[in-house]
């Protein structure tokens, strides 16, 4: 018999007027069973026609407010008001295969993992750039790192065990889930991976937007590390990768050797806005992070 617990999947939503109805449509078409299914979508503070989209569906799906901006304070909101026991989690700028649920909440049959993330890819069609972003969303290699990394645009959890860690740090309007999946993981539960639960999402399509997305991921990387350096400390993690660097000159020659041009652009792009993120990031918060 299937695993198909009840559950309820939550969608934080702002200024996703564009894409919010394709993220809607993927889910509504699910294989699983209507009667299991909670699909709560959090209007967090929209200014465009977010709102009217989503009324559009107010019969197969619920609509809640969060005032306070922000993906965890969003989130936060869907997880007090979820009726199920499971919590499931995309983002509104995704799409979902018809599956994607099913598969992804087979491993919480054992209950001492405590989040399980599914496969990231670009949504199709998508040209180099697009899909170049697949390996930063390498949900695999995040979930299976000594400190488990899981994202939010394809993750379920019981709702237990959110509860027990504190659900999201309102504080972090970038890398909540990054603390959230760290805090999961010192409270003792395992991270499990299910790549067959696979959701597409809409990734920069130019290397300004990689250079921005970069940006951003340093910026927040470094206050994430300042709140648990302690920790971080006694897990043998650095503040300063050598390794990052290298592979930063590695794709240097690369791009000058003509090997694979794009990927190297996209790498050096993308990292290099990292790096500018994470040194702004440090003077920010006082907190070296490079």
């Amino acid at each position: 018999m299937s695993f198909l617990p009840k559950v309820s999947v939550i969608v934080p939503v702002h200024n996703e007027d564009a894409a919010v109805e394709e993220c809607i449509t993927s889910l509504l078409a699910l294989d699983y069973p209507r009667e299991n299914l909670e699909l709560l979508f959090v209007d967090n503070a929209s200014t465009d026609a977010t709102a009217d989209v989503l009324a559009r569906y107010k019969d197969e799906i619920r609509i809640v407010r969060e005032p306070k901006r922000g993906p965890a304070a969003a989130r936060n909101c869907g997880l007090r008001a979820a009726k199920h026991g499971i919590i499931a989690f995309t983002d509104a700028d995704c799409v979902v295969a018809k599956d994607w649920l099913r598969r992804l909440v087979t491993p919480l049959q054992d209950q001492t993992v405590g989040v399980v993330g599914g496969r990231i890819l670009a949504k199709r069609p998508c040209s180099r750039i697009e899909a170049f972003s697949e390996t930063l969303d390498d949900h695999e290699k995040a979930i299976k790192r000594r400190v488990p990394d899981a994202i939010t645009m394809n993750w379920v959890s019981p709702l237990v065990v959110l509860q027990e860690v504190g659900f999201f740090d309102e504080c972090l309007r970038r890398g909540e889930d990054s603390d959230l999946s760290y805090r999961v993981f010192l409270a003792g539960y395992k991270a499990a991976y299910a790549p067959a639960a696979i959701v597409y999402h809409r990734n920069p399509t130019t290397l300004w937007g990689l250079l921005i997305e970069g940006g951003h991921h340093g910026f927040a990387s470094v206050r994430l590390h300042k709140k648990h350096v302690t920790k971080y400390k006694q897990l043998g993690l650095r503040r300063i990768y050598p390794s990052d660097y290298k592979a930063l000159l590695w794709q240097l020659v690369a791009l000058c050797l003509g090997r694979d041009r794009c990927f190297a652009l996209c790498f050096l792009v993308f990292n290099g806005g990292k790096k500018i993120g994470k040194l702004l990031g440090s003077i920010r918060f006082a907190c070296v992070g490079l």
